[in-house]
C-alpha cells in the first residue's frame, strides 16, 4: 500500500504531541464501558451518533443486558427501541444480534482480542476493531475516525486519501508508544479547535507548526 508521508520532523510530531497533551490531559475514550463487550456494544452503536447520546443510551441498555446472551435475550425487535436514540438503530440492532451470535458459536462467549478476528464480526470495519485493540485489549493500534483524519491532514501528521493512508501513516511518524494518546488527543483537537468548518485556528495551540496554509500564523 501506498502511504502519502507528511512533511513534518520528529522533533515537531512530539511537540505537537507534548502541547496536546497540555491543552487537553483528560483525552481518553469518550465511551462508557466495563467489559470488551460494552465497548464493543457501545462502538457500534457510536457510528454516525454522539458519545454523549450513546453512553445515554447504554447506561439504560447495560442495566438490562451487558453480555451476549443477555442481549440476544432481549431480543431485535426490544433492542431496536433500547437503541433507537442512536440512530441507524435497525442496522446496528441487526449487526449486533449476529455479532452475540458470532461470539457466543465462535469465540466462546468472549469478545475476540486479535484484529483479524474483530472484523469478522458483524457491524466492525476497520476503525472498530482498533478502537476495540487499543481500548479494551491494550493493543497498539491506531483508530482513524473523521476527527483524526482531518487533523492528521491539516497538520501534516500523515496525509492519504484515506482513513488507512493516514492510519499506516500515523504509525510510520509516530512511535507506537504515542499511539494511543494519539488517537484521543488528535479526537480532543478536532472537536474543540480543529474543527470540519471554521477551524479555530486563532485559538489553536500547534499553530505555528501546523503544515495547513490556513492554520499558519500572520504575518
Amino acid at each position: 500500500m501506498k502511504v502519502i508521508g507528511q512533511g513534518l520532523s520528529k522533533e515537531k510530531i512530539l511537540e505537537i504531541l507534548s502541547r496536546l497533551r497540555q491543552a487537553y490531559p483528560e483525552a481518553k475514550c469518550g465511551l462508557n464501558f466495563t467489559t470488551p463487550f460494552e465497548l464493543l456494544i457501545a462502538t457500534i452503536l457510536s457510528a454516525q451518533c454522539t458519545d454523549v447520546r450513546v453512553n445515554r443510551v447504554t447506561e439504560r441498555l447495560f442495566a438490562r443486558a451487558s453480555t451476549p446472551e443477555a442481549i440476544l435475550s432481549v431480543g431485535e425487535d426490544e433492542l431496536q427501541e433500547e437503541i433507537r436514540e442512536c440512530g441507524l438503530f435497525r442496522m446496528k440492532s441487526r449487526h449486533i444480534i449476529e455479532a452475540c451470535q458470532m461470539i457466543l458459536a465462535e469465540y466462546g462467549g468472549e469478545v475476540p482480542s486479535d484484529f483479524h478476528s474483530l472484523v469478522k464480526l458483524p457491524g466492525v470495519g476497520r476503525k472498530t476493531a482498533n478502537v476495540m485493540l487499543t481500548n479494551a485489549f491494550g493493543t497498539p493500534s491506531m483508530p482513524v475516525d473523521t476527527h483524526v483524519f482531518r487533523v492528521s491532514n491539516r497538520v501534516g501528521l500523515a496525509t492519504g486519501k484515506t482513513p488507512r493512508e493516514v492510519e499506516e501513516g500515523l504509525k510510520q511518524n509516530l512511535p507506537q508508544a504515542e499511539w494511543h494518546d494519539a488517537h484521543h488527543l488528535l479526537i480532543y483537537h478536532g472537536r474543540h479547535i480543529c474543527k470540519a468548518r471554521n477551524p479555530l485556528c486563532h485559538e489553536c495551540q500547534i499553530r505555528d507548526l501546523c503544515m495547513s496554509g490556513e492554520a499558519k500564523p500572520e504575518d
